[in-house]
């Protein structure tokens, strides 16, 4: 809001210029997901703008970061034991660590 203008005559404005706003209520939680990770809001204010036929998305709040977890195929599981000779426990948690890196894995039970 421009300091010292009238809310009435701010909206008026915003209606010529074809701009519409709208809050989106009750908003109990947004997530982001990305290739990294989760950006989870558990508390946020969302609202919703309309101009010239575009609509944008407008988040307030503070997010927390989830990093992803990695997805361990059991193939991979499978050829890391064989090559490093340990158990697929072993394999998988090294796999985990490496966050999926077979040749980093093999080289780190190897040592």
């Amino acid at each position: 809001m421009i300091p010292g203008m009238n809310p009435r005559k701010m909206k008026q404005m915003m209606k010529q210029l074809g701009m519409d706003i709208k809050p989106i209520e009750d908003v109990q939680e947004i997530v982001i997901t990305t290739a990294s990770g989760r950006y989870v809001f558990d508390q946020a204010e969302v609202a919703v703008m309309k101009m010239q036929g575009v609509v944008t998305w407008q988040i307030t709040g503070e997010p927390r970061f989830e990093e992803a977890v990695a997805v361990i195929p059991d193939e991979d599981v499978e050829l890391v034991a064989g090559q490093a000779g340990v158990s697929a426990e072993a394999a998988k948690a090294a796999l985990v660590e490496t966050k999926g890196d077979i040749a980093e894995a093999i080289l780190r039970l190897s040592s």
